[in-house]
């Protein structure tokens, strides 16, 4: 990684601090400009009727990965779309890791990867997203 990848600590503590993120436990592993990566240890709360990890935390762990990712630049960002498609059922004491990369980034739009994962590499879900930079 260049120093030009590397995001300074006053924007990263501002992607870190997301109070989502905090609410669910999620751990910032890596980010840099473009990319990110967390990690989630899932709680019994975390779990749908039938005890499978709910597809809203799932999704919720690409979405806060892809706003970090995109928001490394420095520039607010705002998603424009999120299709995912779960890959997998996983149990509920799984540990997750989300990466969130960038595809392309253009003068105000970006197109991003996400995967979600277990710890032990088994696929979870995929997700594609566009970004919409306000300021250009």
């Amino acid at each position: 990684m260049s120093d030009a990848e590397i995001v300074p600590s006053p924007p990263r503590r501002r992607l870190e601090s997301d109070p989502w993120a905090r609410t669910l436990g999620i751990e910032f592993l890596d980010v840099w400009r473009g990319h990110c990566r967390l990690r989630l240890q899932l709680r019994s709360h975390m779990v749908n009727f039938q005890g499978y990890p709910h597809g809203g935390v799932i999704f919720s762990l690409a979405d806060i990965a892809f706003g970090a990712a995109c928001n490394s630049h420095g520039e607010d960002a705002v998603a424009l779309s999120v299709t995912i498609n779960y890959l997998a059922a996983v149990t509920s004491e799984a540990v997750l890791v989300a990466e969130a990369h960038e595809v392309k980034q253009g003068r105000r739009a970006g197109f991003y990867q996400m995967s979600v994962a277990t710890d032990d590499g088994r696929a979870v879900a995929s997700a594609h997203a566009v970004a919409h930079r306000l300021t250009a």
